[in-house]
């Protein structure tokens, strides 16, 4: 694995931008989440989910937008707990 130059580790592409943006603010647009990522980025919400996953592990990301960020981290953090947690209690019932 390459290591970055500090300045080019903390620069962000602009549909990194966008997708940070579009994160922000989704719910206030008409239609569902999954139509305005296939309209505006034009890939699946899977693919879309892949890389904002990606994105947010960046530090990059961080510096951009810190409290988006953290939150989504957070919010990753819990959903991979519950999911944990629930299929350690399917093995313990099985």
């Amino acid at each position: 694995m390459t290591q970055l130059a500090p300045s080019a580790a903390l620069e962000l592409s602009e549909v990194d931008r966008r997708i940070l943006d579009f994160e922000k603010s989704w719910w206030s647009l008409p239609g569902s989440k999954e139509a305005e990522i296939a309209e505006q980025f034009g890939f699946s919400s899977v693919r879309y989910y892949q890389q904002l996953n990606s994105l947010i592990d960046t530090e990059a990301a961080l510096a951009y937008d810190p409290l988006l960020v953290k939150r989504l981290r957070r919010l990753r953090h819990s959903r991979q707990q519950e999911r944990s947690a629930r299929k350690l209690s399917l093995r313990v019932t099985v």
